[in-house]
């Protein structure tokens, strides 16, 4: 006959084999392979987008995704900057089944101030652009996550985001085309726009304000991600910031005027990457075609665990599904995700 002593023993044995199987699977929970869905420039009246986009949203709705992150444009770039295009574009994220992070992009608030945008206060759309669609701190989309925010809700820098998910970051910042609004001289404030000597001046202002402020976020990131032990980082902006200009000997193109807005940014960027074991990857739109590799930073070297992807945009309506898997070499896995209907669209337009 067995002693109480014995059988209490046992139990406990039980007990703790239950709890290092509990933590066992909460661990490997923890950091199990899911997949996002990353997208962007679209859609545009000029391209007749718009009804192409119920077939994208099935498509995203179809999948298995934790979230998706936008990077920006949810217009064109000659439609005006509205308060119903913001709202558009709100109506168009809540669609989707999973949670959506929106990154801005240059066609809701940079380029704002063109005659054929309306001829906006760029400054004031931003503005209107952070009250609205950053007035709280959860995302879009049915479902909802709730990321980390560098600013208060519908405040400056309200807009740049990161989220931690099973052992990667995703980090969302306010890095828009047309040269991340720099101007440069009085040729390009007031070419084709209602913009004033005074505004061009607020604009560089607001260039050097938000600039510091994304490097800022950007090396916070890195720090965290390291920290946690995460082994990957992706980062996520509008701005096609010129790795595709030829170099030649004697210029690097990219630092030229027209792209130099994006030069600090991508100096922290590449100083950061370099400084960590992971994995980092870099998305963007912009430029509407899909693209994945890994661009050479300077004339000396290749960063072995820098990628570079380029997301599908008008009138190419489609998106791409990244695997995320943080105990595989490579983190994240890309995969163009064509979808059924719309992919002879860019042939008819």
């Amino acid at each position: 006959m067995k002693s109480i002593d014995q059988f209490a023993a046992r139990g406990l044995v039980a007990a703790v084999a239950l709890a290092a199987s509990l933590c066992g699977a909460a661990a490997q929970s923890e950091d199990a392979p899911f997949s996002i869905g990353i997208w962007g420039d679209m859609p545009y009246a000029k391209a007749d987008d718009a009804k192409y986009i119920p077939a994208l949203i099935a498509d995203m709705n179809a999948a298995d995704l934790a979230f998706s992150i936008y990077d920006g444009d949810t217009k064109d770039g000659s439609s005006e900057c509205t308060d119903a295009s913001y709202d558009d574009a709100k109506k168009m994220f809540d669609s989707l089944a999973a949670p959506v992070i929106y990154v801005p992009g240059d066609n809701e608030w940079t380029d704002c101030h063109r005659t054929n945008n309306g001829g906006w206060d760029n400054l004031e759309r931003l503005d209107h652009l952070r009250k609205v669609l950053f007035a709280d701190v959860e995302s879009f989309g049915q479902k909802k996550v709730t990321p980390e925010h560098q600013g208060k809700p519908g405040e400056a820098y309200a807009e740049n985001t990161r989220l931690s998910h099973n052992g990667a970051m995703f980090v969302g910042l306010n890095v828009p085309g047309s040269n991340n609004n720099k101007v440069n001289d009085d040729a390009a404030c007031t070419k084709k726009s209602a913009r004033t000597p005074e505004q061009c001046a607020a604009d560089n202002a607001e260039y050097e304000a938000r600039d510091a402020a994304n490097i800022k976020w950007l090396k916070d990131s890195f720090a965290e991600v390291k920290a946690d032990g995460d082994k990957g980082i992706m980062i996520v902006i509008q701005a096609d910031p010129g790795f595709d200009i030829p170099e030649t000997e004697d210029d690097d193109e990219s630092r030229l005027p027209g792209k130099e807005g994006y030069a600090a940014f991508l100096d922290a960027l590449m100083a950061e990457t370099e400084a960590y074991d992971g994995q980092v990857v870099l998305v963007h739109g912009d430029t509407h075609y899909f693209k994945m590799d890994k661009p050479l930073p300077n004339a000396t070297h290749m960063i072995p665990n820098f990628t570079r992807v380029q997301t599908f945009g008008s009138p190419n309506i489609h998106w791409i599904k990244v695997d995320v898997d943080a105990a595989s070499r490579d983190v994240f896995t890309f995969r163009p995700m064509i979808v059924p209907g719309n992919a002879t669209k860019s042939l008819s337009n």
